[in-house]
């Protein structure tokens, strides 16, 4: 039984990557229909984030409340509608307004199902998950690539999404019996987790630099994949399917990367590989510094999607040994809004600076938010050192 919902969790997990990569991949085309500036993207993923921000601030409150299953329903369903909300979209305006049940949705059920996972299953799960998730953030872009093909066709892209998110959306509907039978095996999972202040998680020893690291390495992703298509056509002037086909290969090399860590956590830490994505990470940055080269630049996004990728779902996995079982949910909840916090105000600035100077600056922003994320997880080590993590 609970093999069959962790495969249930990981295909809900598909879900939550969907809508990601939507709007990076379609936006060259949805700017030029309707007339936009190209910084004009920032808003609709401010407004994401700020729904993905107050949702994740009270999961610990309204997962104790509802449960995970019910709260994984809701949202795969939530964000469903948002899909569709952004096919029939018209002008900007209808674009911002379905961005907001879009991040809603996002905030609870990433929340809930990390801290769930982070409880219940291995490490290797935990890199397996997000692995999917990388699925799903690859599979969007790349038949968006083919709506777009079509006379720049986005919301026929976004047609396809919605009906495999609301295929997703139905299977965890129907598999809520499922979680109730797993549950009776920790009947008192859910109504036992302690829900911490702000104050509270903030004055408690490492969390501020595990929010950074989280911060500045959501931050490199985001910008990949929020102004990566638009990077490849303004600087290296190629058309906008072909850059939303070539973008395809970030988030393959997010889910290999995430993947190859499901293998290793059994033999190596969750820290070591994630100091081990860091190294690649840099390498890869330095790839897309190179001017004038689709090569370059293609491989140095897959690179930075393979080493920044296993991060996330090892210093989620993390949270429960540094900080407790029982406090988990609170921390995690509070580490995600804050870390879409930075994944709204990264690419605004970028959107301006992209605005006013050039799309070329992105590998210089980017170099940015590594050097940030390696100044937290320096600060972090003697704490891991002082509980025998690393």
């Amino acid at each position: 039984m609970a093999t069959l919902l962790l495969i249930i969790i990981f295909i809900a997990y598909i879900g939550l990557g969907i809508p990601d990569s939507l709007l990076g991949a379609a936006w060259p085309a949805i700017y030029t229909e309707f007339g936009l500036p190209v910084s004009y993207a920032s808003y609709i993923t401010i407004l994401t984030s700020c729904g993905t921000i107050i949702s994740s601030f009270f999961s610990a409150k309204i997962i104790k409340l509802l449960g995970t299953a019910k709260i994984t329903a809701f949202s795969t369903t939530l964000t469903a509608l948002a899909l569709l909300g952004f096919s029939l979209s018209g002008n900007m305006i209808c674009l911002c307004l379905c961005a907001i049940p879009l991040g809603l949705g996002a905030g609870s059920i990433d929340t809930a199902l990390n801290n769930y996972v982070a409880l219940h299953y291995k490490a290797s799960h935990m890199s397996f998950l997000h692995c999917f998730y990388g699925v799903g953030v690859t599979v969007s872009p790349y038949l968006m690539s083919f709506a777009l093909s079509e006379n720049n066709n986005w919301r026929g892209g976004y047609r396809i999404m919605f009906i495999i998110q609301i295929s997703i959306a139905a299977l965890t509907i129907l598999s809520m019996p499922l979680w109730k039978k797993v549950g009776q095996n920790q009947p008192e999972e859910e109504n036992t987790i302690r829900t911490l202040t702000t104050k509270q998680i903030l004055t408690t020893r490492g969390t501020k630099p595990v929010i950074g690291i989280f911060i500045f390495s959501c931050a490199i992703e985001c910008i990949c994949l929020v102004w990566g298509s638009t990077f490849l056509v303004e600087a290296n002037g190629i058309t906008a399917d072909k850059a939303a086909g070539i973008i395809t290969f970030y988030f393959m090399g997010m889910t290999v990367g995430r993947f190859i860590s499901g293998l290793l956590a059994k033999r190596i830490s969750g820290i070591k590989i994630v100091m081990a994505g860091q190294i690649i990470t840099f390498i890869a940055i330095m790839l897309t510094l190179i001017p004038n080269s689709v090569v370059l630049s293609s491989v140095g996004l897959s690179l930075i999607g393979l080493g920044n990728g296993p991060l996330y779902p090892n210093m989620t996995h993390l949270t429960p040994q540094v900080f407790g079982r029982d406090v988990s949910q609170s921390i995690i909840g509070f580490q995600m809004a804050l870390t879409y916090v930075g994944i709204m105000l990264t690419p605004l600035i970028f959107g301006l600076l992209a605005e006013y100077i050039g799309v070329f600056l992105m590998p210089y922003y980017l170099i940015t938010m590594y050097a940030l994320m390696m100044l937290c997880t320096f600060i972090l080590l003697p704490l891991l050192k002082s509980k025998k993590i690393i």
